[in-house]
């Protein structure tokens, strides 16, 4: 099976089996990672999903649509790594993608 690498912020870090076709948040709140809040439910109308994408898969994860980058503008911790978890539809392609927990707002 699939997986991804989900970084907290206390530094340790989670393994979690992926299915494609979940969002990354979807398999990070199924993998009992509870800092990240994700209050909307995945609907792109807040930014408590807030995660930073590693490099190595940043062109896998694509990149933020309007209504994405708009939120993230809101966020005080917006990097060039930023996304939205709820926004980043999983893929087998994407096994073994690291992403980190930003910061809370």
């Amino acid at each position: 099976m699939a997986s991804i690498i989900v970084t907290t912020r206390d530094g340790q870090e989670h393994v979690l089996p992926a299915k494609p076709g979940l969002s990354v948040m979807e398999i990070i709140k199924d993998g009992d990672i509870d800092e990240l809040l994700a209050l909307c439910g995945g609907n792109c109308s807040c930014a408590t999903c807030h995660v930073y994408v590693d490099a190595a898969s940043a062109a896998l994860a694509g990149s933020a649509g309007a209504d994405e980058d708009d939120l993230l503008d809101s966020s005080d911790h917006r990097t060039p790594e930023s996304r939205l978890s709820c926004q980043i539809a999983f893929t087998a392609a994407m096994d073994g993608m690291r992403v980190t927990v930003a910061p809370e707002d």
